[in-house]
């Protein structure tokens, strides 16, 4: 008989001790995917920050005239540098498109390679990339392309009012540009991949959804995302505003004087 309650009390022992590893793994799941939900939440928000900060400086935020025809914009906030032998740079960010209905809810992208950190010596930087034509927005519906390879791309010029029609910037379908340090610049990315953050997309939408569907417009944006999109008019309507409402240009027409 005691035999047997022995090895009832340690059978019981045993289910016990299972059901607890199961629930903490449970748990421990669950703890994981808040904190990936809070990241992609923090960095939307960080992505708001970075681009109201960059355009709160007139003489050295993207060009006016950039942003009023903008296709796509991306913000990448701080760039982690990856040790040597192990892809180089490595960001996360998120992109929104136009769309006949206003800027299409964020998606989630990555990007790696390409030698960005050796133009900065290796530091901490944020990442803005403005797709300027239906080519350069076509390489990035397809979730995936290689600037300088699939995407033509050119470090964008800088300043509200500068003028956007040099050489470099007419013939890119992506203009990229760095801030560091404070300092915000136009900056070679060639060699770098972008393409879908398919884990992220997840979890920001519960669900995955291709990358064409959501910079189409053809999904609601999540609550989190609206800082952002919100920076993104601000900034694409205000570049149009103000260049409605520039004065006409003075004519040559020479007062004449009565005496």
């Amino acid at each position: 008989m005691r035999l047997r309650n022995g090895a009832a009390a340690k059978y019981l022992l045993t289910l016990s001790s299972v059901v607890l590893i199961l629930a903490s793994m449970s748990w421990a799941a669950d703890n994981d995917n808040d904190k990936d939900q809070t990241d992609i939440n923090k960095r939307i928000a960080k992505s708001a920050e970075v681009l109201n900060e960059i355009m709160a400086t007139p003489d050295k935020a993207i060009p006016d005239k950039i942003m009023d025809h903008a296709k796509c914009l991306a913000v990448v906030p701080s760039i982690v540098k990856i040790a040597v032998g192990f892809g180089g740079e490595h960001g996360k960010g998120v992109v929104t498109c136009r769309t006949a209905k206003g800027w299409s809810a964020p998606a989630p992208i990555s990007i790696t390679g390409g030698s960005w950190g050796l133009q900065l010596g290796g530091q901490a930087i944020d990442l803005v990339m403005v797709v300027t034509n239906d080519e350069g927005m076509q390489h990035l519906l397809a979730s995936k392309f290689k600037l300088g390879a699939d995407a033509s791309a050119a470090a964008g010029p800088v300043g509200r009012g500068a003028a956007a029609d040099t050489d470099a910037s007419m013939r890119a379908e992506v203009l990229t540009y760095s801030r560091a340090r404070g300092v915000f610049a136009g900056i070679d990315l060639s060699g770098a991949v972008v393409k879908q953050d398919k884990d992220e997309t997840a979890l920001l939408y519960s669900k995955m959804i291709p990358f064409e569907e959501i910079l189409n417009g053809k999904v609601a944006p999540p609550a989190s995302s609206e800082p952002f999109l919100a920076a993104v008019r601000k900034y694409s309507s205000q570049a149009r505003e103000q260049g409605e409402s520039k004065p006409p240009a003075p004519t040559n027409t020479a007062s004449t004087q009565t005496k």
